[in-house]
């Protein structure tokens, strides 16, 4: 939500450390549920989740300083904060040599099925970020800004990806959740 307060601390932001507090304070107190909801789909250990989070924020507090208004304040902490992600996942998996998926190595694998009809909605959330954990980074990133509400074409302006691409891959990781959770889901 970019109020007038927030587009003068934008334009104003290289200047001082104290307008790029103030933006920061202002961008944590926005998109705080939005951070930690991208946060747990990239990383599942909660104290590591937690580094990695505070990663985010210091990298985006330290981005302001180059930050010149080329996009939305959203698109920016968005791409700031996956980037930081990315980057974190790299750097976790290089320590944990843990095997991430792509979408067809994830749909070879056999569908597992709760019988269960009453789950919990905390179960639920939990498998969803299970698999969305399971993702390679690219789709992570791609089904994370989508379930943030973000639309094609600011998914592609912060993942580098042609509007196109991500539609598809949007529906295609549609697909593939609405199967592991026995859904069907319209085209």
């Amino acid at each position: 939500m970019q109020t007038a307060l927030t587009d003068t601390l934008i334009a104003t932001a290289r200047e001082t450390p104290e307008v790029r507090d103030a933006l920061y304070a202002r961008v944590v107190e926005d998109f705080a549920g939005a951070l930690n909801r991208l946060a747990a789909a990239y990383e599942v250990d909660p104290q590591r989740r937690q580094d990695l989070l505070q990663d985010i924020c210091f990298t985006l507090w330290r981005s302001f300083s180059k930050f010149a208004g080329q996009c939305s304040l959203r698109t920016w902490v968005y791409q700031v904060a996956h980037n930081t992600a990315v980057t974190h996942v790299a750097r976790e998996r290089r320590h944990r040599m843990r095997d991430l998926y792509d979408l067809e190595q994830l749909e070879a694998i056999p569908d597992v099925r709760d019988n269960e009809r009453a789950v919990d909605e905390a179960q639920v959330i939990e498998k969803l970020q299970r698999l969305i954990q399971q993702l390679k980074p690219l789709d992570r990133q791609v089904i994370v800004l989508h379930l943030e509400g973000l639309k094609p074409a600011e998914i592609a302006a912060i993942s580098g990806l042609s509007a196109g691409n991500v539609a598809t891959k949007v529906h295609r990781l549609k697909q593939f959740l609405a199967r592991h959770f026995n859904v069907e889901i319209a085209s």
